[in-house]
């Protein structure tokens, strides 16, 4: 049976910077310890400008997103493995952008937190924050669920099986480069 990842997604623009994904003030939280993974999550995008929606509903923890979708350069900025980890905490998915950070990128691939597909085409103008999505991993396709438009995606490659591990440490135990936990 084919992959895929189904839900509503949230539209950003060009440039989203880690300063906007999560803050340097809640850099102190520990995405180890459960309740700041938790914590973490629910301040995820909380340094967007105020044109965008809210992506944590008001008084919640968690988004209503599954797929984001952004145009260039989305995890710009600083270097920090917070971003992808916040995202994925916050219950998203996927990132569906034109162009990456290679930082931001290969965190998402690192952390096993969520998927960084690149779109062939910007399609920031075809999706609105709220519409229903379908990722495809098998076919490498988005399709967007309100219109029926169906957009190609860049193979993940071989990051594909490190994300699907839960990250690079386990992905590296599953295949025997490090030893189990014990």
């Amino acid at each position: 049976m084919s992959k895929t990842i189904k839900g509503k997604v949230f539209v950003l623009d060009d440039n989203i910077d880690t300063d906007q994904i999560i803050p340097a003030e809640y850099l102190t939280l520990v995405p180890s310890k459960p309740d700041e993974y938790e914590k973490l999550g629910s301040y995820a995008m909380i340094g967007l400008p105020d044109r965008y929606d809210r992506f944590i509903p008001e008084g919640e923890s968690k988004t209503i997103y599954s797929i984001i979708i952004a145009g260039e350069n989305f995890g710009c900025g600083s270097s920090r493995e917070h971003a992808p980890i916040a995202l994925g905490a916050a219950g998203l998915d996927a990132v569906v952008a034109q162009s990456y950070a290679r930082i931001f990128f290969r965190n998402c691939t690192a952390t096993g937190e969520l998927y960084p597909w690149e779109s062939v085409d910007c399609l920031v103008d075809r999706f609105k924050t709220g519409e229903e999505a379908t990722i495809d991993f098998d076919n490498n396709l988005i399709i967007n669920e309100t219109t029926g438009e169906t957009f190609a995606l860049k193979s993940l490659g071989d990051v594909r099986p490190v994300i699907d591990a839960g990250g690079l440490f386990d992905y590296a135990r599953l295949t025997g480069m490090i030893p189990t936990r014990v």
